[in-house]
């Protein structure tokens, strides 16, 4: 994705900053006056006539002349972020689908194609160790079927599910509820460069924004209307992921919850979701199945683990998902350690093999036998 840097990118910026100034408005303006440069440059009277409500005008009076549009932009390039309004193609098109997208988002990192297919991952900042261990499980699956998974940076079950897609092999994004010169919590500032690396984080704030109450419900809007469901781990019945949960259902997206121990406070949010008609999730299986991706991600998956060479073939039949020391594949597959060693950086780089402590490497997606054959 490259920076769109336009005569009107900055007046979008300018509007964005301007309290009050959201998607309705921003469109009202654009209606009347034919672009954002003119309604930035339009008087009092002017503005009045384009249907704006007395405060609006007043916030955007107020706020014009404190506002340096170069110096603004001069800062998102220093700090790598790129714009995106809601007329870009590469604008993430689900997210267009609400009511009350953002006309601007700001991003670090990259949003791809293939980010289309993504599954917001949330829950409880007070995760147990079943709530982690199941997010781990699931994550991993969904990366391993190329579902992005997107979440809020957040302690818990957010912070888990990143670092488990990521550890996967897999793209993660992040929702901020502040600007992206500010990472919080500021304990999770390495995970969020490594989403920059492998994925992006995304706010609708501009930079300066500081991480307000108010913000991180309108935050979870834009984690389930970019994505095409949203799975909650475990939360109780007046947290921030239920919030998405219900945002989700009023957007039309699938809502999915794992099924936890009716004495657990961490359960009471998805036990009662899943009374009310959530998709009781199992495994990874039970989402793919209900959003009918499950023969999407097998083409997907057959067609990157047919092997490219009789080596490859060799390697995938001895490796597993329990770590193999590359010494011991030498001499299972009698083949020479430089080949081999050659061969596993290539199929690591494929993403079908991954090196887990010194020289050890693992399989990173089960490989059906009946794909396991030499390519004519």
């Amino acid at each position: 994705m490259e920076t769109k840097i336009c005569k009107d990118t900055k007046y979008w910026v300018g509007f964005n900053i301007v309290p009050g100034i959201g998607r309705v408005k921003f469109a009202q303006l654009e209606n009347y006056f034919g672009n954002l440069e003119n309604a930035w440059k339009a008087g009092e009277s002017d503005l009045k006539q384009s249907g704006l409500d007395t405060g609006a005008i007043k916030a955007i009076v107020t706020w014009r002349p404190k506002i340096a549009l170069d110096e603004e932009m001069e800062k998102l390039e220093r700090c790598g972020v790129k714009l995106l309004t809601n007329h870009d193609t590469a604008y993430p098109s689900r997210l267009k689908e609400i009511y009350d997208y953002p006309p601007l988002i700001y991003v670090r990192g990259s949003l791809l194609p293939e980010d289309e297919w993504c599954i917001a991952v949330v829950g409880t900042r007070r995760a147990t160790v079943y709530g982690r261990q199941v997010t781990e499980e699931i994550v991993t699956d969904l990366v391993r079927n190329k579902i992005t998974v997107v979440s809020g940076l957040a302690r818990g079950i957010d912070s888990v599910a990143h670092r488990c897609a990521l550890e996967a092999g897999g793209r993660s994004i992040a929702i901020f509820a502040c600007g992206l010169d500010t990472v919080y919590p500021a304990e999770n500032i390495g995970l969020a460069r490594s989403l920059i690396d492998h994925g992006a984080i995304i706010s609708e704030h501009a930079l300066g924004a500081k991480p307000r109450a108010d913000n991180f419900p309108r935050r979870n809007r834009i984690m389930s209307g970019m994505s095409l469901g949203v799975l909650v781990v475990e939360a109780d019945e007046t947290s921030g992921a239920m919030i998405t949960a219900h945002m989700a259902l009023e957007q039309n997206r699938e809502v999915f919850a794992i099924p936890g121990s009716i004495l657990s406070p961490a359960s009471r949010g998805t036990n009662h979701l899943i009374q009310e008609g959530a998709k009781l999730v199992r495994s990874c299986t039970d989402i793919l199945e209900e959003l009918n991706l499950t023969a999407t991600a097998q083409q997907m998956e057959m067609k990157e683990i047919i092997p490219e060479s009789d080596t490859e073939a060799s390697l995938l039949k001895l490796l597993s998902a329990e770590p193999k020391h590359i010494d011991e594949v030498c001499r299972t597959s009698s083949l020479p350690t430089a080949t081999v060693s050659s061969t596993l950086a290539m199929m690591e780089l494929k993403g079908l093999v991954k090196q887990v402590g010194t020289m050890s490497y693992v399989l990173v997606r089960e490989i059906r036998e009946s794909y396991r054959v030499k390519l004519e």
